[in-house]
């Protein structure tokens, strides 16, 4: 199940929570449901807003091309150590 980062309009706390990608919340109270949240003194119709996250999205690969290390024989190596 995806996980979600929502901001609270009212406070500006961001909070994280896990549920199904057709579950559409809106509101405190649809957040505190969902998340087990206590709504303490934030009002329930509160708006959030869903935020961009692209945490989820687990690579192995570095996202930028390293470059090689210099060869440490550089004997024609070819590895563009600058020799």
């Amino acid at each position: 199940m995806p996980t979600y980062d929502y901001r609270c309009e009212t406070t500006g706390d961001i909070y994280e929570v896990r549920h199904p990608m057709t579950l559409k919340i809106s509101s405190w109270a649809d957040l505190c449901d969902i998340g087990g949240f206590n709504s303490g003194t934030i009002p329930l119709n509160a708006a959030v807003t869903k935020l961009l996250n692209t945490a989820d999205m687990i690579s192995h690969t570095p996202r930028q091309k390293s470059k090689p290390q210099p060869c440490t024989e550089c004997a024609g190596c070819h590895q563009d150590c600058g020799s």
